[in-house]
């Protein structure tokens, strides 16, 4: 891949280093969790999540949870705690969740693995892969494989892609410096990292991405 000059190198380095740091992860323990509390629980998530965590494409696009990397899923319930990331909703389900059961919920949705759910424009995925694979030197977007792994199923803190909703990529990358990474330099938030990769894509470099990130298994 070819780098495009020193800015970008940065940037491809940086993300590198945090993909290697998330690797050494520790491990929670979710022994105290009763099974009944967690599967009311799961049945709460899967009300708006759906049955096999696949997520569902309405009037507001709800995110697939299925397959997520335990890391990320725990941090981004713990973001909505801390107010580092904005959505009224999901701040009042997490704050009642103890730490356990947020590791639980974690585990269980990284267990499951249904299909995605499709109906991205299908012309736009090669486009969509290019940019995943070798990013986009010019404007000094690194390659997403960096940190999402050549697979999109992420690593740690690093969140699975791969089969997200076409409409929900799309409303994440666009609306990223109003929702994720608002902790601020005293509250420091994994998720502002891309506040600036997404800023520097345009509107049809986000649908492509998105497209070919929602056609992945």
């Amino acid at each position: 891949m070819k780098t495009g000059g020193s800015t970008l190198a940065l940037q491809i380095a940086m993300l590198a280093m945090c993909l290697a740091a998330a690797g050494r992860a520790e491990a929670t323990d979710t022994a105290t969790v009763s099974d009944q509390k967690l599967q009311a629980k799961i049945q709460y998530c899967t009300y708006c999540h759906q049955p096999s965590g696949q997520g569902y494409v309405g009037s507001t696009p709800i995110p697939r949870l299925a397959g997520q990397q335990t890391e990320y899923f725990k941090n981004q319930l713990q973001a909505f705690i801390d107010r580092r990331r904005v959505n009224f909703f999901m701040f009042r389900v997490a704050h009642s969740l103890s730490p356990d059961m947020l590791a639980a919920l974690a585990d269980h949705f990284n267990a499951l693995n249904p299909p995605p759910l499709g109906g991205a424009p299908t012309e736009l995925v090669d486009a969509g892969k290019k940019i995943f694979v070798e990013g986009l030197p010019d404007a000094n977007v690194p390659a997403c494989q960096v940190c999402h792994g050549p697979e999109a199923k992420g690593n740690g803190q690093f969140p699975r892609l791969a089969g997200q909703l076409y409409p929900y990529i799309i409303k994440t990358l666009t609306n990223m410096d109003k929702e994720r990474g608002q902790g601020g330099p005293g509250n420091p938030d994994t998720s502002a990292i891309m506040r600036p990769i997404a800023h520097s894509l345009t509107e049809s470099q986000i649908k492509a991405v998105a497209a070919y990130l929602s056609t992945l298994e």
